[in-house]
């Protein structure tokens, strides 16, 4: 009895820390692990965009979304948005149409629409600049640290002039490895108007910074160190294989390469979003009160016990929130409101068969034993069932609010069923003893 009474002691400590992570995590300014909330509930802009996949080839339809999704992403992160959403979805099954391919854009805080799609659907820019000469002006890094991205972004640009030389005139590129370095290059090739703008520039230029910068970033600066008639150029830096790939991909491709055409657009404003979350977080707290009373009016010790593993359960899933991360939206909460009702029925069920066992003649040890045993299969059928429901939800549904619930719903089952079957059952066995006095 004294491991069991060790380890629902531990059981409870472990919630008790936990408890405390979500509550410190929270409350703390520098936190990496604060709830993130959806549109819906934080406010800010959802656009959704279908492409049209129609003149790509199937097995190059994946690669070419996620070239549209890259190309998309650098560009609001430009506009220095906290932590936006660029996803690309599937159609459901069910959605009616083959081959209906989406772009989700999720912008907080972003509350003017037509500035938005704006510059989501412009026109990206490569641009080579050289450096300026005259400018009596330099950067001050530490003056910058106070500015905003954008800002800096602009103060880097100012510091080169336009030499009329853009991606207009690029040809292609191509991902290359330097044969001492082994660190992965891009290559440009320029058409027959870009050689000779190339060639003049190059020569006119020696010892010059040249600037290469993609939708107004900086991306290269190398330094001009001979004429290059054959225009061909070299962007060097530190690049991962895989970021050089995507570079290549995108300059190749252009911004958009697929058409895309904007099919749905929501505005949420952060009042709105603040009573919504105001408003389920109120749900959640009645229900668990209510919940609490019904299960202590009607089981007492038993009950008392259920609402300290309810209270686990709820602290278990903030934290899951927390560390996966979930995304938290409406649908999201009501998903998670729904799963306490099944952590809530396991436990009944476990104590309807100890009132069973105990009416059967035996002890309160082997009632809670014997009465938690017969009530898996019942619980665990009931809850493969839920998980089934959830996960078709999922992957058939093709649209993010749907998905929301679900996997939200999805993970409330699993760990409800810790809860309750674990949980209750050392707490309730160390309430016990084996030799059935109370």
């Amino acid at each position: 009895m004294t491991k069991i009474r060790l380890t629902a002691l531990f059981l409870l400590i472990i919630g008790a820390l936990t408890g405390y992570f979500v509550y410190s995590s929270e409350i703390s300014q520098d936190s990496g692990f604060k709830f993130k909330l959806g549109l819906d509930l934080n406010g800010g802009t959802h656009l959704t965009y279908r492409a049209d996949t129609s003149d790509i080839n199937p097995i190059e339809v994946p690669e070419a979304m996620t070239a549209l999704r890259d190309t998309i992403e650098r560009r609001i992160n430009i506009f220095g948005v906290s932590e936006p959403v660029v996803q690309v979805e599937k159609g459901g099954v069910f959605s009616g149409e083959e081959n209906d391919n989406r772009l989700i854009v999720e912008l907080p805080g972003v509350t003017d629409v037509s500035e938005a799609i704006r510059q989501i659907g412009q026109t990206p820019t490569l641009e080579f600049r050289l450096e300026d000469q005259t400018s009596t002006s330099s950067l001050n890094f530490l003056s910058l640290q106070a500015t905003t991205t954008e800002e800096i972004i602009e103060q880097i640009k100012n510091q080169y002039e336009a030499t009329g030389l853009t991606g207009a005139q690029l040809e292609r590129s191509r991902l290359v490895f330097d044969q001492t370095s082994g660190q992965p290059t891009i290559a440009l090739d320029f058409n027959k108007e870009g050689r000779e703008m190339f060639a003049d520039l190059t020569r006119e230029n020696i010892g010059t910074v040249m600037g290469i910068f993609l939708d107004g970033v900086l991306i290269s600066d190398p330094v001009i160190r001979s004429e290059i008639p054959n225009g061909q150029a070299i962007i060097t830096g530190v690049f991962t294989p895989e970021e050089a790939r995507t570079l290549v991909r995108n300059l190749n491709l252009g911004a958009l390469p697929v058409p895309i055409e904007l099919i749905e657009t929501q505005t949420i404003g952060p009042s709105l979003g603040a009573e919504t979350l105001e408003k389920g977080v109120e749900a959640l707290v009645i229900g668990f009160a209510v919940i609490f009373v019904f299960l202590v009016a009607l089981y007492r010790v038993k009950g008392l016990v259920a609402s300290v593993a309810l209270a686990i359960y709820l602290i278990i899933m903030l934290a899951l929130f927390k560390l996966i991360p979930v995304t938290l939206t409406s649908s999201g909460l009501a998903g998670f409101i729904l799963s306490i009702g099944m952590a809530v029925d396991a436990n009944i069920l476990i104590f309807e068969r100890i009132k069973e066992e105990f009416k059967n003649g035996n002890g309160k040890y082997d009632s809670v034993k014997e009465g938690t045993a017969k009530a898996w299969t019942s619980i665990r059928d009931g809850n493969i069932t839920s998980i089934i429901s959830a996960v078709v939800l999922y992957w058939l549904s093709g649209t993010s609010v749907v998905q929301g619930f679900a996997l939200v719903f999805g993970i409330g089952v699993l760990v409800s069923m810790f809860t309750a079957v674990v949980v209750t059952k050392i707490v309730l066995l160390s309430l016990t003893n084996k030799t059935n006095k109370k």
